[in-house]
């Protein structure tokens, strides 16, 4: 069994070897910036399939949305965002039409023409109907071409942050309509979008290739040429970064990982996204016992979340329900009702274990990313269950193959960690909603616990957020789904985790990242020296 012990040894093995040797650093090419993810391979371009965070790289230069925060943060409320593939917009006296005036002379890449009504059209109702976030665009009830410059959004029901949940998310980024009817299958590797950047390879075993879109209707991107490659080994990565082979990467969120890299070489960066990553401890209804209750608060009584939080400061913060203390329907602990509150407590873990069946414990097989944030959190999470009686066997996998697995119902215990806004019916609508139910077919959302499925859900609630027509209302509402989750507890919140980058002293972003989701965009970086 590997321990925390064994854990923390694991993240100093790791990091001890960026001191083999004195780092040799490659000429800086002011042309070409080189970012490293941590997977082992894209899989694909499109920004209605990606299903690991990595590819969303990519996808963040090569397509855009109609309006957008300022780099590196969420919009928190509607007046903080700007227009982008759409000069203006404007809502109808009930808060159900966006109209949406689009930019004129917007070119796709590679000569696949102008962008038009029909290609936003196009773009949203593939969302609606197929992808990874169905569940999220259920309220919009038609996308219509109003013009040729001009789109209709109806909804349902009004929605006081449609800009956030709906119009900022990477399923309905526009595409070239033409481009994917006449492509198929083939335009997740040779994508065509209206972005700064566009694709010039895909390669499976090594990454995404991209150059500067010519035609690009604003600022051209400041580099040349991007690469987006994939380095899934940490200990690779991080070398590869330290030598210069490479410009940014994806931080290794292990424990110790970041001071150890800081002490290596000095004038490095660190962006870190706040709150970041939701990590979500899934528990699958359809795997006994845990489609017990008393079995689920077992194991969330016997999670020590300040012992995670420890293990990965200072990068990790305690959260209390499905969404983080500081978002519009999170809850501080003390704000929760006595009996919802998930504390650390291992003899009530042992009683709800016998009121639930299992006096001794049990078994269960789970499956683990090799990542390193992903294998941290179920070292720790393994060891803590164990104390409790519950043995937890640990099956490591890659991470791309771990995601695959995720989404045909192969897992017990599911983390998934993924960047999410502030637009708390976002993120219910992603987890928690029966429509986002995960399907072993693959096809399904990531509501990996079948909730609303196997057991009653929040869906109604979740209709009347939709009805609310004032941000206080929505909000109020929006409580009751935090506090139902938290009863019949089919996910628990781990600490979030802060998406981090590293990047070389001599890499300008061109913007401070504050939050925002777990890629941002490389056009106006630069290498100097």
């Amino acid at each position: 069994m590997i321990t925390r012990r064994k854990l923390l040894g694991t993240a100093a093995i790791a990091t001890a070897a960026t001191g083999l040797g004195a780092p040799t650093v490659r000429a800086a090419n002011a042309d070409t910036l080189k970012f490293a993810s941590a997977a082992s391979g894209p899989r694909t371009a499109d920004p209605n399939r990606t299903t690991q965070g990595a590819d969303n790289w990519h996808c963040a230069q090569i397509f855009e949305y109609l309006a957008s925060p300022e780099d590196g943060d969420f919009g928190k409320q509607p007046g903080d965002f700007k227009p982008a593939l759409a000069t203006s917009w404007k809502t109808s006296a009930d808060g159900k039409t966006w109209t949406f005036a689009l930019r004129q002379g917007v070119q796709f890449h590679k000569g696949h023409g102008e962008m038009t009504a029909d290609d936003v059209v196009h773009s949203f109702m593939r969302a609606k109907a197929g992808g990874t976030a169905v569940s999220n665009y259920a309220n919009i009830t038609s996308v219509k071409a109003s013009g040729k410059y001009e789109v209709a959004v109806t909804l349902q029901n009004p929605d006081p942050m449609f800009l956030g949940s709906v119009i900022f998310t990477k399923n309905v980024m526009v595409v070239s309509k033409k481009a994917e009817e006449e492509k198929g299958d083939k335009f997740g590797t040779d994508p065509i979008g209206t972005g700064p950047y566009q694709v010039d390879s895909f390669e499976i075993q090594k990454g995404v290739f991209l150059s500067r879109h010519p035609q690009y209707w604003g600022e051209a991107g400041r580099m040349a040429k991007l690469q987006c490659l994939y380095i899934a080994d940490s200990t690779a990565r991080t070398l590869a970064l330290l030598s210069g082979d490479i410009d940014m990467m994806e931080a290794v969120r292990a424990p110790g990982w970041i001071q150890q890299v800081q002490g290596r070489k000095s004038g490095l960066h660190f962006d870190m996204t706040a709150p970041g990553s939701f990590n979500t401890l899934f528990f699958n209804l359809s795997k006994p016992p845990l489609d017990r209750l008393e079995i689920r608060q077992a194991i969330a009584h016997a999670i020590d979340a300040k012992a995670i939080v420890q293990a990965l400061t200072p990068m990790s913060r305690e959260t209390y329900t499905l969404n983080p203390p500081n978002y519009p329907t999170g809850f501080a602990h003390d704000d929760l009702p006595a009996e919802l509150r998930l504390d650390y407590d291992q003899a009530k873990a042992k009683a709800l274990l016998k009121a639930g069946g299992f006096p001794n414990g049990f078994k269960i097989n789970v499956n683990v990313s090799q990542r390193p944030d992903y294998r941290s959190q179920y070292l720790i999470i393994q060891e803590l269950l164990r104390k409790v009686g519950i043995e937890v066997n640990l099956s490591i996998m890659d991470h791309t193959a771990y995601h695959d697995a995720n989404r045909r119902n192969l897992n017990t215990l599911t983390i998934n960690s993924s960047s999410l806004p502030p637009v708390p019916l976002y993120v219910y609508d992603l987890y928690a909603a029966s429509g986002a139910n995960m399907t072993e077919d693959g096809k399904g959302g990531q509501n990996y616990s079948h909730y609303g499925v196997l057991l009653p859900g929040v869906d109604d609630l979740l209709k009347q957020m939709l009805q609310t027509t004032s941000f206080d209302d929505y909000v109020k509402v929006g409580r009751q789904v935090e506090l139902k989750i938290q009863r019949d507890l089919p996910m628990l919140g781990l600490p979030t985790l802060s998406y981090t980058v590293a990047r070389g002293p001599n890499v300008d972003l061109g913007y401070e990242v504050k939050g925002g989701y777990a890629y941002w965009s490389f056009a106006k970086a630069t290498i100097t020296g």
